[in-house]
C-alpha cells in the first residue's frame, strides 16, 4: 500500500521532530508529555499526595509523566475510549467518557475522594469538516467541565486542550466563573499549525456553579 504525499510528509516530520526523539530516548509514550511537562513546571501544579484524573489519556504520556512527578504517593486515574497498555502506579478505566456507564465506574473508583487536578487532552476523531469537528470537541470540553463541577475540590486545578473556534470564548468565560485564575497557553511542544491551545484554570471557587 502506497502512502499519500501528505501522509509521507507527516511521517517524515514526525520522526524528525525533536520532541518525538526526546520521548523515545526518555521512555515516554508520546511527545504530548512535553506539553504537560512545560505547563506543570511553569505553574507547579503537581504536589505529593495529589489525586489526578487524566481524561483522554491514551497512549499514556500525560499519566506517565504525572505518575513520575508524584512519586510513590497520590493517585493517577487515566480514562480513555482507546485501550492503553498498563503503567505502573496508574489506574486505568477503559471506557467512553461520553457514556453514563463510564462516569459511574469513575465515580466508583474515586469512592467520594475529591480530585486535586483534572487533565483533559480529549479530542474527537477528526472528520476534516471544521464545523463538525469543533462541535464535537466543544461537547467533550463541556463534559470535562461537568466532571470538574462535581469532583474537583475547592482550590483545585483544571488543564484542558481546546481548539480555537465556535464556542471557545464562551467556554473560557465559563471557566472564569468557576476559577480564580484562567490562562491560555500554547506549549512549545504543540505543533505551530495546530489550532489547539491549553486552558489552565486554577483556584477553583467554592459554592454551587452556575
Amino acid at each position: 500500500m502506497t502512502r499519500s504525499k501528505s501522509s509521507q510528509r507527516w511521517l517524515k516530520e514526525h520522526f524528525a521532530d525533536p520532541f518525538v526523539k526526546k520521548a523515545q530516548a526518555e521512555g515516554l509514550r508520546s511527545r504530548a508529555a512535553y506539553k504537560l511537562e512545560e505547563l506543570l513546571e511553569r505553574d507547579r501544579l503537581l504536589k505529593p499526595g495529589m489525586v489526578v484524573v487524566d481524561l483522554g489519556a491514551a497512549p499514556g504520556g500525560w499519566s506517565q509523566l504525572a505518575r513520575r512527578q508524584l512519586g510513590d504517593g497520590g493517585r493517577v486515574i487515566a480514562v480513555d475510549l482507546l485501550d492503553m497498555p498498563p503503567i505502573a502506579g496508574v489506574e486505568f478505566l477503559h471506557g467512553d467518557f461520553r457514556e453514563a456507564e463510564s462516569l459511574s465506574k469513575l465515580d466508583a473508583m474515586l469512592a467520594g475522594q475529591a480530585v486535586d487536578l483534572v487533565l483533559s487532552d480529549m479530542a474527537p476523531n477528526m472528520s476534516g469538516v471544521g464545523v463538525t469537528d469543533q462541535i464535537r470537541a466543544m461537547h467533550l470540553a463541556e463534559l470535562a467541565l461537568d466532571f470538574v463541577d462535581g469532583h474537583l475540590k475547592s482550590g483545585g486545578a483544571f488543564l484542558i486542550k481546546l481548539f480555537m473556534g465556535t464556542g471557545f470564548d464562551d467556554y473560557v468565560r465559563q471557566l472564569r466563573v468557576r476559577f480564580g485564575r484562567v490562562v491560555i497557553r500554547k506549549p512549545e511542544a504543540s505543533r505551530k499549525r495546530s489550532a489547539e491551545v491549553y486552558a489552565l484554570a486554577t483556584a477553583k471557587r467554592e459554592g454551587p456553579m452556575t
